[in-house]
């Protein structure tokens, strides 16, 4: 069951720049920074009321948001929903016709487990499940 919006991801050039732009300019605080090397990026991490910023950054050539970045710039890259069964969000979005980028949950940041459904199954927004504890910042 999906509760709330966990966070919207941003895909950004810059890390340190990007976090400089929404502290100075929105008052926005960094909660915390993560590699995820298997995924080959970073991520900073900015709560706002019950849901956060997620800006990302590629570590390398060949990361997925490398390639988001050459295509389309710095924007948003998806839209994650908190649920408290990926198990059950994955097999009912794909019940219900969505194409599944994960047909089983994988590990995220900040020891979550995460899922994606390909845009085109949601009105051309990379959809992400999260399931982690239901607090922001988890």
């Amino acid at each position: 069951m999906l509760t709330r919006i966990d966070h919207v991801g941003i895909a950004v050039r810059d890390l340190d720049q990007a976090i400089q732009v929404y502290e100075r300019r929105l008052g926005l605080r960094a909660s915390g920074r993560e590699r995820l090397e298997n995924e080959g990026i970073e991520i900073a991490m900015i709560p706002i009321g019950e849901s956060r910023i997620e800006l990302i950054t590629p570590l390398n050539a060949e990361s997925t948001v490398e390639k988001f970045l050459r295509d389309r710039g710095e924007a948003v890259h998806h839209v994650a929903f908190a649920t408290s069964d990926i198990g059950a969000s994955l097999a009912e979005a794909a019940a219900a016709g969505g194409q599944l980028l994960d047909e089983v949950a994988r590990p995220g940041a900040h020891g979550t487990l995460i899922g994606f459904v390909h845009p085109k199954s949601v009105c051309g927004v990379l959809t992400e499940f999260v399931e982690a504890d239901g607090k922001p910042g988890s």
